[in-house]
């Protein structure tokens, strides 16, 4: 199928007809059987959606948007299943939709539920370099991830709300983790890194954990673009952005298989049961194929980003009935209950699934971006 099919029926199989307690799309959902409530995959998938609305027009899926999250706010602006004292950082993803909804229909009720989620960020315990804890149950620990859940939302709060020093804020993170957690020699970055090097899968000298996880990398490079195109380029953050995310887009493309995916463990495709990760590729696609449009990355980057997105589309995606995309790793981590080491071993042992909104979303934003450049 050509990306345009494939698109268009997930808009009309997957998306338009699934209800909001129980999108089609969340597979933790299903194969765990948790009860709905405010969660980052979700939000994922909405933010994808609202880049087709954007590109497309589509009346249906602003409206779509709008039912999902309205679905988890009250009239008051609070959000009932979202709980404040877990300061997950996950839970801060969403806040970019609600932001959009403001900006679009000017509710207030948009209004409070973006203060509320700012509150959790005013009160997030932070490690001693100021960098915020990834959930209260991860206690003194950064995870990659989270530069995408909550610095984009912070950024785009501190324009609707005048609060420009949480661009400094933002600035002292990132900055952070590229001192911390980058290896300079592949200029990769590490999943985790605790800071009182008391967890079992931290290095006692470091306090990193063992592995480059390609997915958390996406979540990055996508987090930095974000930020990239709400600021100007005259902010000192944005320099720190663009160098960051130059940097990794391009040792990540060094890390390319011959058909332009990349491997969950992208540094060693050679190790025994390492395999073709969908979410993390498509997420390195997004993020190329965008910064190139905003000028931050040369024609080579572009390239490869675009091979990368045609690669999933070719190979990793059939059709019965609805597109299924496969390889998509479910869900990663370090410690928890689950005795997650952060070895090789351990990433490779994760649950491989499909249709998932960890891979379907990044392939329609990447989509959005390709359209948009004509690609």
């Amino acid at each position: 199928m050509k990306k345009d099919e494939i698109v268009k029926s997930y808009i009309e199989k997957i998306i338009l007809p699934s209800v909001p307690y129980r999108p089609l799309w969340n597979r933790e959902n299903f194969i765990f059987r948790k009860k709905p409530k405010w969660n980052y995959i979700d939000n994922c998938m909405i933010r994808a959606v609202i880049m087709l609305y954007e590109l497309t027009g589509d009346d249906r899926l602003f409206a779509y948007v709008k039912r999902f999250i309205d679905y988890y706010i009250d009239s008051d602006g609070s959000i009932p299943t979202m709980n404040i004292s877990d300061y997950n950082l996950d839970n801060v993803n969403g806040g970019k939709n609600i932001i959009y909804l403001f900006n679009k229909i000017k509710s207030e009720k948009y209004l409070n539920a973006m203060n509320k989620i700012f509150l959790q960020l005013e009160s997030q315990p932070r490690l001693e370099c100021g960098n915020f804890w990834h959930k209260a149950i991860y206690p003194h620990q950064v995870w990659l991830d989270g530069v995408y859940m909550a610095l984009p939302f912070m950024v785009e709060y501190a324009e609707i709300s005048g609060k420009n020093q949480l661009y400094k804020d933002v600035f002292r993170q990132l900055e952070n983790i590229r001192t911390i957690m980058r290896e300079e020699k592949s200029g990769l970055y590490f999943h985790g890194y605790d800071e009182r090097r008391e967890q079992f899968w931290a290095d006692s000298v470091t306090g990193l954990s063992a592995e480059f996880w390609l997915r958390s990398m996406g979540w990055l490079v996508s987090g930095l673009a974000d930020i990239c195109e709400k600021i100007s380029k005259k902010e000192k953050l944005y320099a720190l952005c663009a160098d960051m995310l130059c940097g990794l887009l391009e040792s990540l493309s060094a890390c390319v298989n011959p058909d332009g995916t990349m491997c969950q463990l992208p540094l060693n495709p050679e190790i025994s049961g390492n395999y073709t990760e969908t979410s993390g590729t498509l997420l390195f696609a997004y993020s190329a194929v965008k910064s190139y449009r905003l000028g931050i990355v040369g024609e080579e980057i572009l390239q490869s980003g675009a091979k990368a997105f045609n690669s999933v589309t070719e190979k990793y995606i059939s059709f019965n009935e609805i597109p299924v995309l496969k390889n998509i790793c479910l869900c990663a981590g370090l410690g928890g209950n689950e005795k997650r080491d952060g070895s090789a071993e351990y990433y490779l042992s994760e649950r491989v699934t499909e249709n998932d909104a960890k891979g379907i979303a990044p392939y329609l934003m990447a989509y959005a971006e390709i359209k948009k450049q004509s690609l």
